[in-house]
């Protein structure tokens, strides 16, 4: 079982000038090897059609609306399945979610004991373009992680998304997540529609 992580939004809260008001973290799961290498030659083929090269990469905020659609319609037809967590900013209170370190732990930590269902001896990468203080404590929780549940967690890594396209595939999921909570635009749900199928749970926290 092979896993793929990346993360839209900052741990800024919203009375500091320019954070985000939320922050999402995206895990997108393959149960079988051999579907992640069809999605891998798929993603190269779209590449190709897209860009009309083999090396620019796809970043759901870089690409244009056509783009991500051809992206994400082309990727329907693949076997795998995301699960995703929405952290509200706006409702947080506490001195722990003022601090960067606290903010990434929990957030990961929300995040894979609702994916643990879903996972079996999974090796998990982590986009390693993302940010430096998010990669390593949740490197580092998933690591524990593996000390105490090794029957769900095997290895954890992390890579360059520029050189790994399932990894371009979490960075498009999760930005279309993302898009799907922002009010005002008129594609906000056109993404994550197409991809409605392969869904486990997205978790809006907190609610109220």
């Amino acid at each position: 079982m092979l896993v793929f992580v990346d993360e839209s939004g900052d741990p800024g809260m919203r009375q500091k000038r320019g954070s985000s008001e939320l922050f999402i973290i995206a895990a997108v799961i393959f149960v079988e090897n051999d579907d992640a290498e069809a999605c891998d030659l798929k993603i190269d083929e779209l590449r190709q059609r897209c860009f009309g090269n083999t090396t620019t990469e796809f970043k759901f905020n870089k690409c244009c609306r056509a783009y991500r659609l051809a992206f994400l319609q082309g990727m329907v037809e693949r076997e795998f399945l995301y699960l995703a967590f929405v952290l509200n900013k706006e409702k947080l209170f506490g001195p722990g979610f003022q601090e960067k370190d606290s903010f990434y732990k929990f957030t990961s930590k929300l995040l894979f004991e609702n994916a643990k269902p879903y996972l079996s001896d999974a090796s998990v990468t982590i986009d390693g373009s993302g940010n430096r203080e998010f990669r390593r404590q949740l490197q580092s929780y998933l690591k524990r992680k593996i000390n105490t549940e090794s029957e769900t967690i095997r290895k954890v890594k992390i890579e360059a998304s520029h050189g790994n396209n399932l990894l371009q595939l979490a960075d498009m999921v999760c930005g279309a997540v993302a898009r799907s909570f922002r009010d005002g635009k008129a594609d906000r749900f056109h993404y994550r529609k197409v991809i409605g199928g392969k869904e486990l749970k997205v978790i809006f926290w907190p609610k109220n």
